[in-house]
């Protein structure tokens, strides 16, 4: 693969603080990137904001205000964790759908492409600047506007299950799985909206575990562990 959208949870750049950020976690996944990078592959990361905020869990604040406390959580850790790669020795540049003063530069598939052939690593943050949107449409979104070649989606559970193995020890993973099945049997990968984009534009997703060792590496290198989303 030549271009890929990396999607990356709040929780987990959190570490076992699940709040916040655990900066040996964020350089493990910079060093990891930048394997990528000097590979010549493009990489488009997009972050999740739950290390700051879940607002859709309260209900005395309106959900477009608490979608918007959330776009900007994610503008947060983009630019933290941008900061983490450019000092192990990339380039970097945020991309957010509103506008940020000075601190981010307004989206646009042009820009991104601009950025890619500078070998720049380009955060997309803010979501889709819409409530009512998740990071994983988002996600999806930016991934099929950029023509990604696929999502390597690192979460905290090493790719997916027929049933919740929290709940179910008896869970059986997936090695490979299509999107009409995960939509069928409304796994929990993506949420639905993202699900259906990414069957649509028939955008392929590689679901494994951040924590495990040099995971994201392994995900474009063919040692992969986890779950092939297949379209």
């Amino acid at each position: 693969m030549k271009r890929v959208l990396l999607k990356l949870s709040g929780e987990a750049l959190a570490g076992d603080k699940k709040t916040g950020f655990d900066e040996p976690t964020v350089t493990e996944v910079a060093k990891q990137v930048k394997q990528l990078v000097d590979k010549d592959i493009q990489v488009g990361i997009v972050i999740g904001g739950g290390n700051f905020w879940r607002g859709r869990t309260s209900e005395t604040i309106d959900r477009t205000k608490a979608d918007q406390i959330g776009m900007l959580a994610t503008v947060m850790n983009c630019i933290y964790v941008s900061e983490i790669f450019r000092s192990v020795g990339m380039k970097t540049q945020v991309l957010t759908p509103f506008a940020c003063g000075s601190m981010t530069k307004l989206f646009s598939k042009d820009r991104a492409n601009k950025y890619f052939e500078k070998n720049m690593v380009v955060f997309f943050a803010g979501g889709t600047g819409h409530p009512y949107f998740s990071t994983d449409t988002a996600t999806v979104l930016r991934a099929v506007e950029i023509e990604a070649e696929g999502i390597l989606l690192a979460k905290a559970i090493d790719g997916v299950y027929d049933s919740d193995p929290k709940i179910n020890p008896a869970a059986k993973r997936y090695e490979r799985i299509s999107i009409d099945d995960v939509i069928a049997q409304k796994l929990a990968v993506v949420d639905m909206t993202a699900s259906i984009m990414c069957m649509e534009n028939k955008m392929p997703m590689y679901v494994f575990a951040l924590n495990e060792e040099n995971s994201i590496v392994k995900a474009i290198s063919g040692e992969f562990n986890g779950t092939i989303v297949t379209v």
